[in-house]
């Protein structure tokens, strides 16, 4: 039985081992890259909320240029974004035209954007990440010190709603926890693969020589792809820590948190039901069955040897995360909630994609294996 039980410790040693070799190795950069010759680009869709301070700190930045393309914006975006370019002529701004057949909104918006930069450098920025003085400059020197093609990072993530403080931070432990981060740039295996589209940093000559955007048209999770194809290729992937980045606060309720995660989660495990399972399998064995052995052995107290060493291991991993990523303390408190939240999401994500939609930003997509894929 006792055997047995350590046994099941495993995941959460694992993942606790993981996050400590990754929190010496996750690279964060320096702000010393040149962005004179280096085009912002940013896609934007009904983004009033965000789009003045989002465009203001790339402007600040001093880029070559900032781009954005409007993509049928119908709020105020529109008038926003006028009002800026009226005094800093380094804003252009390009209006998409309707959406074609077969294209997801943002990779179109990406693939105008590509088209419109003048620069030999571009930097993806989404239209709810806020710049940090220095961040953009972080960028470019990853790209130049690994000799890298892509530089793609994760912002600080801001956050206010319980359902924003419970699920997403684990964003951070999903990076940090399964996969020694070095890989992503070390090795140029596609296995060894995370990203994220809220910072994407790229040479144009790369990106032309694996298809541009147009190859990855019908990707909904559409960092990946893309950096997945630049592997496949041979280029170098960066992951990056961009906590000195960018602020980003992705959703801003509890609605808007489970619809943006459902519509990932299945198509970044490849629609594949088994690898959902043994996902939210491991995910319970590693972050919450620490709290459930420590209950249990109040009443049996052959588990508290097992189960003292989980809980302490899970907790003071899960402290040392929030403290480097300044998450609130409620998701550390709450964090086995939030954990048994997140698979929810993610077989919600499931039932979307056997729906055959998936719902985003007004738009309405097939889901990935009804597509054909380049």
């Amino acid at each position: 039985m006792m055997t047995l039980l350590w046994c099941l410790a495993a995941p959460t040693l694992v993942a606790a081992a993981m996050g400590a070799i990754n929190a010496f190795t996750w690279t964060r950069g320096h702000a010393t890259g040149d962005l004179s010759q280096v085009s912002v680009c940013i896609p934007a869709r009904d983004e009033e909320a965000t789009i003045e301070p989002v465009v203001r700190a790339a402007l600040a930045s001093n880029p070559l240029e900032v781009v954005v393309c409007n993509d049928n914006s119908t709020d105020a975006t529109t008038e926003l974004l006028a009002a800026i370019g009226a005094t800093d002529p380094r804003l252009r701004v390009i209006d998409a035209p309707p959406l074609p057949a077969g294209w997801v909104g943002k990779v179109r918006a990406c693939h105008l954007l590509t088209r419109e930069a003048t620069s030999a450098t571009l930097i993806f920025v989404d239209a709810d990440t806020e710049v940090r003085p220095g961040g953009l400059q972080r960028v470019i020197q990853l790209l130049d010190h690994h000799d890298a093609s892509i530089v793609t990072a994760v912002p600080r993530q801001v956050v206010g709603s319980w359902m924003e403080r419970l699920v997403v931070p684990l964003l951070h432990v999903t990076y940090t926890s399964w996969l020694p981060l070095a890989l992503v740039w070390a090795s140029k295996n596609p296995r060894f693969l995370a990203a994220n589209g809220q910072i994407v940093g790229i040479r144009r000559s790369a990106l032309t020589e694996i298809g541009g955007f147009e190859a990855i048209k019908d990707q909904v999770v559409d960092d990946m792809a893309l950096c997945r194809r630049a592997k496949e290729h041979g280029h170098r992937v960066v992951f990056a820590d961009g906590h000195h980045m960018a602020n980003c606060r992705m959703y801003d309720s509890a609605s808007q948190v489970w619809e943006g995660f459902s519509k990932n989660i299945f198509e970044g495990l490849g629609e594949s039901i088994i690898a959902l399972t043994a996902v939210s399998t491991l995910y319970i064995l590693a972050f919450v069955a620490p709290y459930v052995l420590a209950m249990a052995s109040i009443w049996l107290p052959e588990l508290r040897p097992v189960a003292v060493t989980m809980l302490s291991v899970a907790l003071l991993s899960r402290i040392a995360l929030a403290i480097r990523h300044k998450h609130p303390v409620t998701s550390v408190v709450f964090h086995p909630l939030g954990v048994l939240v997140l698979i929810a999401i993610a077989w919600n994500s499931m039932r979307w994609s056997r729906s055959g939609t998936i719902h985003w930003a007004g738009r309405t997509y097939p889901r990935l294996s009804s597509r054909d894929t380049p």
